[in-house]
C-alpha cells in the first residue's frame, strides 16, 4: 500500500545512532581463530569503516577450570599443573607457587637453591621475551627476527632439558628448593651462553629499533597512561613502559634478588614501541642477573638445594599470598589451606588475564590493523588468561 493509505503506517526509518565518523558501524569477530591473537581470543569489535568504536574480549575458549582442579590434588602434584597456564613460562609458574607454599608452612630456602630458581627464572624470562618479539615481529610483517630469536631460544630450550629432562613444561622446583642439583658444566655452559647475548640483543636492535616500517606501526599506537595502567591493575612491562617502574623483584623482594645488581627499564610514551623498547632492555637486565647467579654458584659449587620440608606437606589452616615478576608482569598465586593435604582454595593473579581487560580503552579509534600490534604488545598466553 502507498504511504498514506487510510489504516496503515508510514515507513520511517529508525534513527542513526551516532557514529565515531559518522558512518554505519559494523559488528565483527576478530578470532578466536586468528593466528594474530596468539591463542583462541576471542575480539568483538565495532568498527565505522576501518577504525575501531569499540574492543570486547571474549575469553573462555581454553578454559580448563585449573583453580578447582588445583584443590584435588595434594601439594606437590599442584605444581606440574601450574606449567600448564603460561605455557611458555614454567619456571615463574613453578616458582610462584612453591612460594605461597613455603610462606604458608614457614619452610626457608637454601641459599644455594635460591641462586638457581633466580638463574631458572631470568632464563625463562629471557626465553619468553624472545618468544613475543618473534611473534609480534612477525604479526607485522617482518618474518626475519624470528629466525634470529629462536636461535638464542633454542639454546636455552637445551640448558632447561639438561637440567630437567623438559624443555617447555618443566615442573623444575620443588616446595623447599628445587628436585636435583645441577649437572656437571652447567652452569659454565649457561655462563658461556649469556656472555654472548649482548651481541645477539645488538642484532635484534638493528633489525627493528630503527627500522622504519616498525616505528610507523608501533610509534603512538595503544597509549595507556600510567594513571591508567594503574586503575585497570596492568603490570609488567605495559606498565613499565608508561614509566612506572614497579618490578616485584624489587618492590617486593624474594629469593636472592637483594643481593644482585640491575635496573628496572622504564619508558616514557606509554605506546607498543616503547613496549618493545623495555623488553628488549629487560633482555640485557636479565643477561645481567644471570650472569652474577653463575658467578655466584661458580663459586659455590656445593650447598644444600632444599629445605626442611615434611614428608606429607599439611600446612596448618590459614592464607598466605606470594608472587614473582613474571615475564607478563606480577604472578600471584592466593593459597588457602583447611589443614589438609591439599590446597582449600587457590587462585592464580594471572598478569596476561588482568592486563587484557584494558584492550577496550588501549585500542579505541585506532585501526584493525593497529590490534594485531596492540594483542602483541601484550605479550599474552591464553592457558593463563582462561585458566
Amino acid at each position: 500500500m502507498s504511504e498514506g493509505t487510510p489504516g496503515t503506517a508510514a515507513l520511517v526509518p529508525p534513527p542513526e545512532e551516532p557514529t565515531l565518523l559518522g558512518l554505519h558501524e559494523m559488528e565483527l569477530n576478530f578470532g578466536p581463530q586468528h593466528p594474530a591473537t596468539h591463542g583462541v581470543l576471542r575480539v568483538v569489535l565495532k568498527v565505522d569503516g576501518e577504525r575501531i568504536v569499540s574492543a570486547r574480549p571474549d575469553v573462555g575458549y581454553l578454559h580448563r577450570g585449573t583453580e578447582k582442579l588445583f584443590e584435588t590434588e595434594t601439594y606437590p602434584m599442584v605444581i606440574p599443573h601450574t606449567d600448564r597456564m603460561d605455557y611458555v613460562a614454567a619456571a615463574t609458574n613453578n616458582h610462584a607457587y612453591c612460594l605461597a607454599v613455603e610462606k604458608i608452612l614457614g619452610v626457608e630456602v637454601p641459599k644455594r637453591a635460591q641462586y638457581i630458581r633466580v638463574l631458572l627464572d631470568e632464563m625463562q624470562r629471557v626465553s619468553s621475551h624472545l618468544l613475543w618479539l618473534a611473534t609480534a615481529a612477525i604479526d607485522l610483517g617482518a618474518i626475519t627476527p624470528f629466525f634470529y630469536t629462536f636461535r638464542e631460544r633454542e639454546v636455552i630450550l637445551d640448558l632447561f632439558e639438561e637440567y630437567c629432562g623438559a624443555r617447555l613444561t618443566l615442573n623444575c622446583m620443588r616446595i623447599g628448593g628445587l628436585p636435583v642439583d645441577l649437572t656437571p658444566g652447567w652452569v659454565e655452559r649457561t655462563q658461556a651462553f649469556f656472555e654472548t647475548l649482548e651481541a645477539k640483543i645488538d642484532e635484534y636492535e638493528d633489525l627493528l629499533t630503527e627500522n622504519r616500517i616498525w616505528k610507523e606501526r608501533t610509534v603512538g599506537i595503544g597509549v595507556l597512561a600510567a594513571d591508567r595502567c594503574v586503575a585497570w591493575g596492568v603490570t609488567g612491562p605495559v606498565l613499565r613502559a608508561a614509566g612506572v617502574a614497579w618490578d616485584v623483584r624489587r618492590a617486593l623482594p624474594y629469593e636472592c634478588y637483594p643481593e644482585l645488581e640491575f635496573d628496572i627499564p622504564v619508558g616514557k610514551n606509554a605506546d607498543t614501541y616503547d613496549r618493545y623498547l623495555v623488553r628488549v632492555a629487560e633482555l640485557r637486565q636479565s643477561r645481567r642477573i644471570a650472569l652474577q647467579c653463575c658467578d655466584w654458584l661458580a663459586k659455590n659449587p656445593e650447598g644444600e638445594i632444599r629445605g626442611k620440608v615434611p614428608r606429607v606437606i599439611k600446612p596448618a589452616a590459614g592464607m598466605a599470598y606470594a608472587s614473582v615478576e613474571a615475564p607478563k608482569g606480577e604472578l600471584g598465586f592466593f593459597l588457602v589451606s583447611s589443614g589438609a593435604n591439599k590446597p582449600y582454595r587457590l587462585h592464580v593473579r594471572a598478569p596476561s588475564f588482568v592486563n587484557l581487560q584494558s584492550l577496550p580503552e588501549m585500542i579505541r579509534g585506532h585501526l584493525v590493523s593497529d590490534l594485531v600490534a596492540v594483542i602483541g604488545t601484550y605479550d599474552i598466553v591464553l592457558g593463563e588468561v582462561d585458566r
